[in-house]
């Protein structure tokens, strides 16, 4: 028993990388544009000048920037989160009584997941951190809150470690929790809610092709997002201006933008966002689900 909990683990992480990869490669510049429009709403006016300025200053590369740490921090979250979604599916299948082989419902699955990315939240906060300024580093450096020179990675790593030292890297992680825990409520109860509806009768979920995974992928995407990009915006903004020193906290920063910004200003990038779901959590689901199906046939686990 122990030795097929280990291999569904391994197989579970190592399917939720696979997932993790198709997702950024996928809608990386989606994502760039949205924390760009997150965190500096003022110069743009909506996606398409933020794509055509991204690219007239900074070329195709633009839209990558950070992909790097996007892709670790993407692999980080997802092997995590679908490790832990396999495990929590096991709790809740324990809390309610039920076999462990028993088939939870969507309401059920939700929850699960729910739990899962509260575990997932720890992998991601330092790597979607370093991704965020990378992202951000031109509007940084034009608007004169720090010096030129800070472009990569390991620049950004050293100066967050020298100036904040290791907890600097869980900047923001109040507000990643806020985001995570309720939205993958809705990410995976959406996905499983699609899944449902597609499945005909005397099928299993199992059985469905690419394309309706990649609707019900997308479908909690978009639920997701819908629900949490207000505390998303805030996380963008706390993650960023922490570069230059200014240390303020969730509800400093949401009363700020606020009181000087509007309500609005809280959903500025959801455009981008909402469009780069379909294709981003479409791929992230196809990509996890067909590797876990080839290394669950591959690998068999008994009893």
């Amino acid at each position: 028993m122990a030795q097929k909990t280990a291999i569904q683990a391994a197989i579970d992480l190592t399917a939720g990388a696979a997932g993790g990869t198709a997702c950024v490669l996928v809608g990386q510049p989606f994502d760039t544009a949205k924390v760009k429009m997150q965190t500096f709403p003022n110069l743009y006016k909506g996606l398409t000048d933020c794509m055509v300025k991204t690219y007239t200053q900074l070329g195709f590369r633009g839209f990558y920037k950070g992909t790097a740490p996007a892709l670790l921090a993407n692999i980080a979250e997802n092997s995590v989160l679908f490790m832990s979604y396999g495990f929590c599916q096991k709790v809740v299948r324990a809390a309610l009584g039920l076999n462990q082989n028993a088939m939870l419902s969507d309401l059920q699955n939700a929850a699960a997941g729910s739990f899962a990315a509260a575990f997932a939240s720890l992998a991601l906060c330092p790597t979607e951190l370093v991704k965020c300024r990378l992202q951000a580093m031109h509007e940084m450096q034009i608007s004169g809150n720090i010096a030129k020179g800070q472009n990569t990675v390991w620049s950004v790593v050293k100066s967050i470690l020298q100036k904040e030292g290791p907890l600097g890297l869980y900047q923001g992680l109040t507000s990643t929790l806020l985001r995570e825990v309720p939205g993958y409520f809705f990410f995976f109860g959406g996905y499983e809610l699609g899944r449902s509806f597609f499945v005909s009768e005397g099928k299993s979920k199992d059985e469905l092709g690419v394309l309706p995974l990649v609707v019900s992928g997308g479908f909690g995407g978009v639920a997701l997002w819908l629900i949490v990009f207000p505390v998303d915006c805030i996380k963008s903004r706390i993650q960023v201006m922490s570069m230059s020193g200014k240390q303020t906290g969730f509800m400093k920063t949401f009363a700020n933008v606020v009181k000087n910004e509007g309500v609005f200003a809280l959903y500025s990038g959801l455009k981008p966002t909402l469009i780069r779901a379909f294709p981003a959590n479409g791929a992230l689901f196809v990509a996890y689900e067909y590797s876990r199906k080839l290394m669950m046939k591959h690998f068999n686990p008994q009893e």
